[in-house]
């Protein structure tokens, strides 16, 4: 928030144990925000991934600010060049709709793209690599190989001249 130039901003953070897939205006922390926020005012999100997994709830989101009159500014991936204020196209608002619904499927793409990376990173602090499992287990391998070489005829021998 330093960096967004806001000074001594009120955080609402939702607890870890706050599941994702749970719709944002069901989420505790995000009421809260809502109760808590006058009209005029602007609500900064870090990233839209935090707050919204599909491009349904974002709307249902973009409803309740409207519905307020409250700003939003998300701070990272495919929304910052967007100017997201309390109006949008369902309410014929400053946003047209053709340029919205480019601006959601960029966001949509880039939120697909954090979310996949966000997974690869947390199997890879598991220990997965990603990728297709091995046919053969790892401590099966010498053995595989082993037998395949007994059992592969011999390569013919170089035919000699005389």
């Amino acid at each position: 928030m330093d960096e967004a130039g806001i000074g001594d901003p009120v955080v609402f953070e939702e607890d870890g144990d706050t599941s994702s897939r749970l719709h944002p205006l069901q989420r505790p922390k995000f009421g809260e925000l809502l109760a808590y926020t006058r009209l005029g005012d602007t609500v900064h999100i870090t990233e839209m991934f935090r707050l919204v997994r599909s491009t349904g709830r974002i709307l249902d989101v973009f409803d309740v600010l409207h519905r307020d009159r409250l700003a939003l500014r998300i701070h990272d991936g495919a929304f910052p060049a967007m100017a997201l204020t309390a109006r949008h196209p369902r309410t014929g608002g400053l946003l047209s709709t053709v340029r919205f619904m480019v601006q959601t499927l960029a966001a949509a793409r880039d939120l697909q793209r954090e979310l996949t990376y966000d997974g690869l990173r947390a199997a890879e602090a598991k220990g997965n690599k990603g990728g297709r499992r091995p046919a053969v287990a790892a401590d099966k391998t010498d053995d595989v190989r082993t037998a395949y070489r007994k059992a592969a005829p011999s390569p013919p021998s170089p035919a000699t001249t005389a």
